[in-house]
């Protein structure tokens, strides 16, 4: 509860509304608006040193599930009159202006509401995934579905004793409900934490978000703010600005001198990006992430293969093949469609703020020192009988699945 609170009372929030009208009604099977190949009027677009022009400020302007539900089985595309049903599901879905129980945090959790989001239309295909064919992200291998039990069993372990699954919350699923703490609550995590649990016994504890270290990448977008990248290219040289979530932006710098990615031992953050053009398109090869970063499970053995592709004066293309032979069974590809943004509205760009790692995370740690105490003088409960790691903010069912 005190984590949310402060996150909600302290984010700095950027949020955009983005409204626009509906252009054709796209059948189930129809191909896509965006053409892989670019037309002439995009292959004409060159920087003053002839290379394809990739700069501006660019954003996904619709929504999209990552992954295609099951109930779509094959079609690839929504009709016009599911997307117009989803439209009205997700926006009061995303409002959260119904109250339910009060007093429980399901009810708390709905101050943070639309006000902190970006409600965008339901965009046409029914997943980013477009290859498999099915929308699906590949099964996970045995080694990796080894590793996220061991992280889930920690987790709920450390969740056993809290109102939250003795209600049989969906945050607590898989687990049970234990009033007795559990003894692996002074344990170290299986691997190095990126989420939060239910613990502050120091700043490794928290979610990355929490402590002002970003997923990296890919990145796909959120709901709280969106997600947008500015290109700028140099004679050479290529940059990328992402201004994602509530203001966690980074940078990455593309290099283009056709040199060797960096030494196995040599790990970053946002990988070792290599670029190079294909045409009218920039191919990008990203490894040596660092083992502290994950994406859906997968960390120093990432590998990226990205293509930038200019489609018309407003648009772009951007696909990328993730392969982790540890995690997925096969390497699988994701496609989205960016917009370009006007200049001039958004020439000024603040520093990326993070309120919650700069302030509000020092005080989480203090919150915890002073349960602790309290408890050991018989002034309260366990803390291990309160839940400080779900955010209920989004429990609910998601209208994509």
């Amino acid at each position: 509860m005190r984590i949310r609170l402060l996150k909600s009372i302290g984010a700095s929030v950027v949020s955009v509304l983005v409204f626009f009208k509906p252009t054709q009604t796209i059948a189930q099977n129809e191909p896509s608006t965006v053409s892989v190949k670019a037309p002439a009027s995009a292959t004409a677009l060159k920087t003053a040193w002839g290379e394809p022009d990739l700069q501006g400020i660019w954003t996904d302007q619709s929504d999209t599930p990552l992954e295609r539900s099951a109930k779509y089985a094959n079609q690839k595309f929504f009709t016009e009159a599911q997307r117009e049903e989803l439209d009205k599901e997700r926006s009061a879905l995303l409002r959260r202006d119904k109250r339910v129980e009060r007093g429980t945090e399901l009810d708390v959790a709905g101050a943070y509401n639309a006000v902190f989001m970006s409600i965008k239309r339901t965009g046409a295909r029914t997943s980013l995934v477009v290859d498999p064919p099915n929308g699906r992200i590949p099964p996970l291998t045995p080694q990796a579905e080894n590793i996220a039990a061991a992280e889930r069993e920690f987790r709920l372990a450390l969740l056993q004793a809290t109102e939250t699954c003795k209600i049989k919350s969906v945050a607590c699923s898989g687990g049970k409900y234990d009033p007795t703490p559990s003894p692996r609550r002074a344990e170290l995590p299986p691997r190095y934490n990126i989420i939060r649990i239910n613990r502050h016994d120091g700043p490794e504890d928290g979610a990355l978000p929490d402590r002002c270290l970003t997923g990296g990448l890919p990145e796909f977008g959120t709901a709280y703010g969106g997600s947008f990248r500015r290109i700028v290219q140099t004679p050479g040289g290529l940059s990328m600005f992402y201004d994602v979530g509530q203001g966690q932006g980074w940078q990455r710098n593309i290099v283009m001198n056709a040199s060797a990615h960096l030494p196995a031992n040599i790990r970053q953050w946002y990988g070792d990006s290599r670029g190079h053009w294909e045409g009218g398109t920039l191919v990008i090869d990203v490894t040596n992430f660092s083992p502290k970063t994950d994406f859906r499970g997968s960390r120093e053995n990432l590998h990226l293969v990205e293509r930038w592709t200019r489609t018309g004066p407003a648009t772009l293309e951007y696909a990328v093949t993730i392969e982790d032979p540890t995690v997925w069974t096969r390497p699988w590809t994701v496609k989205q469609e960016f917009t370009k943004q006007s200049e001039e509205a958004n020439r000024v760009y603040y520093e990326p703020r993070c309120v919650e790692g700069n302030h509000a995370f020092g005080s989480m740690l203090r919150a915890a020192r002073v349960e602790e105490l309290a408890f050991a003088e018989g002034r309260g409960p366990h803390p291990a009988t309160k839940d400080n790691a779900t955010d209920f903010v989004g429990v609910e069912q998601d209208p994509f699945q």
